[in-house]
């Protein structure tokens, strides 16, 4: 049986609990900073990161990675360049979001006029806008793999205010029509 390791307020690791909301796995909520969740992390995942799928003896890593296994083993369509391109703009917000969060709680001050800062914000705002532009245009019209990492993004940005999505009124009506599905409120981090 599949087994995923990772934890319920990371974005990468909900995207994949959604995707699995039909398929029989288990899921180990892991405490992946310490102790010995971190021992096992460090036992079986060079990367320390999550999430973690295990399949017999398979071990796969990265969110990415794991969904085009389970495209592979359960042929789920695969996708389109313009939605891989769509999914590295997620992923860059989530990266430069989970970066900037890791700082603030390493009590690091974030500030403008560094460049580091400079350039997370102007990241993070560019690729909000771009998504936004592209839910407008239809781009997630459906209800796959990348509206799944895009609800995951934004609905982990509000939950841990990490960036005001009042400017992207199409991002923040998508997040609205989704918030209701069984495998969004079933996997929802604040519960």
């Amino acid at each position: 049986m599949l087994k995923l390791y990772g934890s319920t307020t990371s974005p990468y690791v909900r995207r994949i609990r959604m995707l699995l909301a039909n398929v029989e796995h288990d899921f180990v909520n892991m405490q992946i900073f310490a102790g010995k969740d971190r021992d096992y992390l460090m036992s079986k995942n060079p990367t320390l990161k999550v999430p973690m799928l295990e399949d017999g003896e398979d071990i796969i890593y990265d969110s990415r990675v794991i969904f085009r296994y389970l495209v592979e083993k359960y042929s789920l369509p695969a996708l389109t360049w313009q939605q891989e391109n769509l999914l590295t703009v997620i992923d860059s917000i989530n990266d430069s979001l989970v970066q900037l969060l890791l700082l603030q709680r390493s009590d690091i001050e974030s500030d403008d006029d560094k460049l580091y800062f400079k350039l997370q914000d102007e990241r993070v705002s560019h690729a909000f806008s771009h998504l936004n532009n592209a839910v407008e245009q239809g781009a997630f019209n459906h209800w796959e793999y990348p509206e799944i990492c895009l609800f995951c993004l934004l609905d982990w940005t509000a939950f841990r205010q990490l960036h005001e999505l009042a400017s992207y009124p199409a991002l923040l009506e998508f997040l609205s029509q989704h918030k209701s599905r069984i495998e969004a409120s079933s996997t929802d981090p604040r519960e």
